[in-house]
């Protein structure tokens, strides 16, 4: 897969995964691509370690984006959990 193509896939997955997991996250559009990206990258590393297959392989294979939108979830569950309750712990 080219690099545009898995910026394209990163940002669509992340906003996939904001869209499940809705708050108030920092950061914009460029924050939404590294989760996806890096998200992809986890769920492509997981993907190969518990299945032993290596699902992000083409942009338009169901497993590409199953393991990316997952691994973006993962990722911002943890860039929450990480992030999340500085704000709120003020208040």
């Amino acid at each position: 897969m080219g690099i545009i193509a898995f910026l394209v896939l990163g940002l669509l997955a992340g906003a996939i995964a904001k869209a499940v997991l809705p708050g108030d996250d920092p950061g914009g559009i460029l924050v939404t691509m590294l989760i996806g990206v890096v998200g992809a990258f986890i769920g492509g590393f997981l993907g190969g370690l518990l299945f032993d297959v290596d699902p992000i392989d083409e942009f338009f294979s169901i497993s590409t984006w199953v393991a990316a939108i997952a691994g973006s979830i993962v990722l911002l569950v943890i860039y929450r959990l990480l992030t999340g309750n500085k704000d709120r712990a003020k208040r």
